[in-house]
Parts: structure tokens; sequence; C-alpha cells
């Protein structure tokens, strides 16, 4: 396909995921459009060669298909519906490709209030960080219609490595989203644990990764984000209060339904106690800094186990992807 054949595409939300997302669209030959609140971040797109916007509906006009790449159900909302969104000058027969961590019932309404519009919409949640965004090498686990799926190939094989097709129902793409995050949250969570109780027992925290990540107990989790703790940089490629977002979404539909998740809700726990002290905008590694009486490298010695000064300010348009 050309590239004038190629549909024009927006990109809400230029946080480190959509960012890399954007980009790669431009990279594979896409008309792209990106819209951030931040002159940085917009400044940063029209150097790579996209068209960058302040508010959705500055877009809204020139483009056919719309990624929405924001923290959570409310801001999807609000980016469509709201002040300055792209509803009503988005062109009836358009589509909305959501990628927010959201309830699956919340997308399914959602895909309601957008058809009354004559709008289209494909669940489409993402995973793989920063990195493989920048890369065009996301998982992405979509539901839709296949008619869909078939108008969305070209800007989805541009933005992933794998693109799970997971049901014509809107929702369940979320859902198994939703059973992604349960396991990335979890087994932070865990390697935290077991990094701080390990530098409580006197281990080198370099060897006990080494020797670890050669074991039964190592995840992938525990591979990529204990080097996060042995640097001291708690830099946020995604940051500790999206898992208090995204693993209260789980709780709360599992709650819902009164089925017991209780690892869910003690990684919960622990991701909530980071914040409240301070750690919230910092990378999700630093949950670690909650364990008392240790020495983390790269950090001085402190009776709490934390330290509210490290780590700047995540990306509020970053919504995870782990």
């Amino acid at each position: 396909m050309s590239t004038t054949q190629r549909p024009r595409v927006g990109v809400i939300g230029l946080g480190s995921m959509g960012m890399g997302m954007a980009t790669s669209l431009v990279r594979a030959g896409f008309e792209t459009w990106g819209c951030d609140l931040r002159d940085e971040a917009r400044a940063n797109f029209t150097e790579a060669g996209g068209r960058a916007v302040a508010t959705p509906a500055e877009m809204a006009a020139a483009v056919e298909i719309v990624l929405t790449v924001v923290v959570n159900a409310e801001q999807t909302r609000a980016v469509l519906f709201g002040d300055d969104g792209l509803l009503p000058g988005l062109a009836p027969d358009s589509l909305v490709i959501s990628c927010a961590t959201c309830a699956p019932d919340v997308v399914q309404a959602l895909g309601v209030d957008l058809a009354a519009h004559g709008i289209h919409l494909l669940d489409a949640p993402i995973s793989g960080g920063s990195v493989k965004a920048a890369a065009g090498q996301l998982t992405i686990m979509a539901s839709g219609p296949g008619a869909l799926f078939a108008r969305a190939e070209n800007v989805l094989d541009a933005l992933a490595a794998k693109v799970f097709r997971l049901g014509d129902g809107l929702g369940q793409g979320s859902q198994v989203k939703l059973v992604n995050q349960l396991l990335a949250g979890v087994h932070i969570a865990a390697a935290a644990e077991a990094m701080a109780y390990g530098i409580r027992g006197g281990c080198d925290p370099q060897t006990l990764y080494e020797v670890i990540t050669q074991s039964a107990g190592n995840s992938w989790m525990f591979e990529n984000r204990v080097p996060h703790i042995l640097a001291g940089d708690y830099t946020p490629h995604s940051a500790v209060d999206i898992f208090v977002k995204d693993l209260g979404i789980v709780h709360d539909t599992a709650h819902r339904d009164k089925f017991p998740l209780p690892l869910t809700a003690q990684a919960l726990s622990q991701f909530t106690l980071a914040s409240a002290q301070g750690l919230g905008r910092e990378d999700d590694s630093a949950v670690v800094k909650v364990y008392p009486g240790i020495t983390l490298p790269g950090t001085a010695a402190n009776d709490a186990g934390f330290d509210f000064d490290s780590g700047p300010n995540a990306d509020p348009n970053d919504h995870g992807g782990a």
C-alpha cells in the first residue's frame, strides 16, 4: 500500500508510550497527528516528522483512525466527549482505538456511546513498555469486529510485534490486559520483596540478581526491574501509581463479582503504601523502598527504608503498558 493510500492517524497522549507509538507510525509512512498538552512533547513530535496539536478537537477533522493513549477510562472519555474533545469534529465512520487499561464493562459502554455518533471502537490495550513502543514492537491485546481489524491492520502492524485478536466483542482485550497487569504487578511486588529480604539478610545485591536470574525463582519482571534497583535509578518507565490504578481496577472488578484475588490485594497494598510515602511518580520498582532497615544500592541508609526526594515526576500521559 502506498503512503497516499494509508489512513491519516491521530495519537492522543504523547507520553513515553504514546510518543513511541506516534513516531513508529511516522516511520511507517503514515500521516500522523499527535496531541498533547505539553509544549515539549509537541515540539519533539514535530521534530520527528509528525503534526502536533494541543487539543483533540484540532486534529478531529484531519484523521480517520485515532489511538487514545491516555491513563484511564476517565481520560479516554474526556478526550473524546469533553471540552475540546474529538467529537463532534470526528467524521462519522471514523475508528477509535482505545489503548488505556480499563474495566471491560467500561469499554463496552464506550463503544455504545461512540456508535451513537457513528464512530467505531476497537478495544486494544497495549503491553511492552516505552522501549518496545518506540521500536514498534508492542504486544496488542485487541477485540472488536473483524472488519475493524482489517481496516486498522496496517496501523496495528506498524505498532506491534504481535497483535492478538481476542474475539468480536468489546471488553475481551481489556480483560486479558487486566490479567497481564495482575501478573505484572504481583511479580514486581514479589521481586522487590525478594530483593529487600535478601539485602536485609546480608546478600550482595548484584550477586543476588545474577544468581536468581539463572535460577528457577526468576521472572521477566525480576530480570527487567531489579536492574533499576541495582542502579539506584527510579526514573519512571512505568510508575508506582500506574499499578495503584491498574491493580485497583483488577481488584474492583473481581470484588464486584465476589471473586477472591488475595495476591492482587497484597500487591495493591504495597504499591498504595509506596504511593502514600511519596513514591507514586517514581518507577514501579520503587516499591522496594517501603521496606525498613535496609540500605538500597545508590541510597543512604534510612530507618524508614524510603527516600522522598529520589526520582523525577512520571509523565502524566504515560499509562504504563507493562
